[in-house]
């Protein structure tokens, strides 16, 4: 039988079937340790008990009913998001792709139609939709599909000059990733956020952050950009909002909130019953079980263990980067017949640019859980050749 699904993905060798906690088993029944928490979204791990009993009870009351009536449930999340974030406002959709649309859109609204430049960094990934591809400087992403959007300029992130230079007085907004998930595991300096965002203030440029997927809890504080102290303008969200129930959502600081009008934005899905309850006992979650501070005390001795392993296997190992539970392995060479011997060996992991392996732990990971992932780490480098 031809294989159904289109060619944008290569034909998967392993079906997945079932998920408890951090582990997946496959259709052969085969056990894997899961580190790439479905790109950064299973931040409770598989079928985490509160989770599942609060979607399963939303199910047989309310699904659906669009964003033309009021939802109870999604006013909950909101609330619980600014609590979390800062005054403001938020819009749901379903992805971070629609998230980071929606900045854009709100970043034309603010230039009133006079003011379309939006810079960017380098190697940034912002989604696949035209705006978003606009906004991501990646041939394997754009080709095929110009013209794009244009007025869109880039900078390598933490050049702060080269920022400045291209961030004047006829910009209307910034738009970053704290930490560059998809191409590298780079991270924003403290020192760059903190003085690009008062070069944003000195402009009267918008400063968003796209925390799809280092927010969450996923680097040890609710939102990566946190330990900076710097106060966006919009913020997008969704991956590990929703546990692995699709939707996405902007922060929209209050200065702004009023830009926003009746029929100038809207999703038919955004926010549903069934997705506020999956985002919202995904919060309550983390908070009841102090997630972010699992995630901090979690993350040294492991992270410590990657480096030590780095030190052991130098000659294949560069570097270990990222932060928290957001960590990439930096190899000297191309990766995939390492990912796929780890595959094999019962670690799930992803793939981040050509040389980096991405681990994605979920925010609940045991001790034992990531030594497992230390020992399967370790025992295929000693296989590996340099």
């Amino acid at each position: 039988m031809n294989y159904p699904l289109l060619n944008n993905y290569s034909i998967p060798a392993i079906d997945f079937v079932k998920g408890q906690g951090s582990y997946v088993w496959d259709s052969n029944g085969k056990k894997y340790l899961d580190f790439s928490s479905g790109i950064a979204v299973n931040n409770l791990g598989h079928c985490h008990p509160a989770w599942v009993k609060a979607i399963s009870e939303q199910a047989q009351t309310l699904v659906h009913c669009s964003n033309l009536y009021g939802i109870p449930v999604q006013r909950k999340l909101a609330q619980s998001l600014i609590d979390k974030i800062g005054p403001g406002k938020l819009f749901f959709c379903n992805s971070g792709t629609e998230a980071n649309e929606a900045l854009l859109k709100f970043s034309r609204l603010f230039g009133k139609g006079e003011s379309t430049h939006v810079v960017c960094a380098e190697e940034a990934f912002h989604g696949r939709t035209f705006g978003s591809m606009s906004a991501t400087p990646q041939a394997k992403i754009q080709n095929g599909f110009k013209p794009l959007l244009d007025n869109f300029s880039f900078a390598p992130l933490n050049d702060i000059e080269a920022w400045k230079a291209l961030v004047t007085g006829k910009t209307t907004a910034v738009l970053l990733e704290p930490i560059q998930g998809e191409t590298g595991i780079n991270v924003a300096e403290v020192s760059f956020l903190k003085e690009l965002k008062a070069h944003c203030e000195s402009t009267n440029t918008l400063f968003l952050l796209d925390e799809v997927q280092t927010g969450i809890g996923r680097t040890g504080t609710f939102l990566a950009h946190e330990p900076s102290g710097v106060i966006p303008d919009g913020v997008a969200l969704a991956k590990g909002l929703g546990n692995g129930f699709p939707i996405g959502a902007i922060w929209i600081n209050e200065k702004h909130v009023d830009l926003f009008t009746p029929g100038c934005h809207g999703s038919t899905f955004g926010g549903s019953p069934m997705a506020s309850t999956a985002a919202l006992t995904t919060l309550q979650v983390i908070d009841d079980e102090n997630l972010l501070k699992a995630v901090n005390e979690g993350s040294k001795p492991w992270i410590n263990k990657l480096n030590n392993l780095a030190d052991t296997h130098s000659t294949k190992i560069k570097a270990i980067k990222g932060v928290g539970y957001l960590i990439g392995i930096a190899m000297h060479s191309d990766i995939t017949k390492t990912i796929a011997s780890l595959t094999e060996a019962g670690l799930i992991t992803v793939p981040s640019a050509n040389n980096v392996i991405r681990l994605l732990p979920p925010l609940n990971a045991s001790n034992d859980e990531l030594n497992e992932s230390i020992r399967i780490i370790n025992t295929i480098l000693e296989k590996t050749t340099s």
